[in-house]
Formats: C-alpha cells, sequence, structure tokens
C-alpha cells in the first residue's frame, strides 16, 4: 500500500482508471463464461435456453425550452407553455386576460 503513497495525483487517477477498465472487461468475461456454461449444461439435458440481454438505456440529456410566456410586471416570472400554468398565469386568465398577450 506504500507505494500508492508514493504516487502524483495524476498518476493516482490513472491508476484507478486503468484498474476500472480491467475490472469491466473480467466482469464481461465471466459473464461470458457464465453464460456459454448455462448454455452447455442446457444441451446437456436438451433443454434450448435463451438469454436476453437488457437493453441499455438511452440517455436523454434535457435540453432547456425556450420562455414562451412572460409576466407584463414581473419579467423574473415566465412559463415555457409546458405543464400546469404558474399561478400568476392563472390570477391573469382570471382577471380577463389572454395567454397571446404575455407572449415573449
Amino acid at each position: 500500500m506504500t507505494e500508492y503513497q508514493d504516487l502524483s495525483e495524476h498518476e493516482l487517477q490513472s491508476v484507478i482508471v486503468n484498474a476500472e477498465k480491467a475490472l469491466k472487461n473480467m466482469q464481461a468475461n465471466k459473464r461470458k463464461d457464465v453464460m456459454a456454461q448455462i448454455k452447455e449444461l442446457a444441451a446437456s439435458i436438451n433443454v434450448i435456453v435463451e438469454i436476453h440481454e437488457p437493453e441499455k438505456k438511452s440517455v436523454r440529456k434535457g435540453t432547456k425550452v425556450a420562455i414562451k410566456y412572460r409576466h407584463p410586471d414581473d419579467f423574473n416570472k415566465t412559463w415555457t407553455g409546458r405543464g400546469v400554468a404558474p399561478k400568476w398565469m392563472q390570477e391573469l386568465l382570471n382577471a380577463g386576460h389572454q395567454r397571446a398577450e404575455f407572449e415573449v
């Protein structure tokens, strides 16, 4: 353990990254071996095994939605037009205004 104390921060980070890659590769290889053993055992008793891999979840990065409505007096109060209308918009609509009056 003392050998890690002599490494710089950059060198330690490099060791961590390489270790994580090696671990992932070992786990992937072990998984393949286990699946092959399962199929081999199943074939030995005349059973067909289908292994379904979990689908990787797509990573959707949220994009900012443009402001569609702005409060006439307080420019910090805005709304994109999505979801439930904010209280300030509801109050203005209840007062007889139209949404189109507050479009940006």
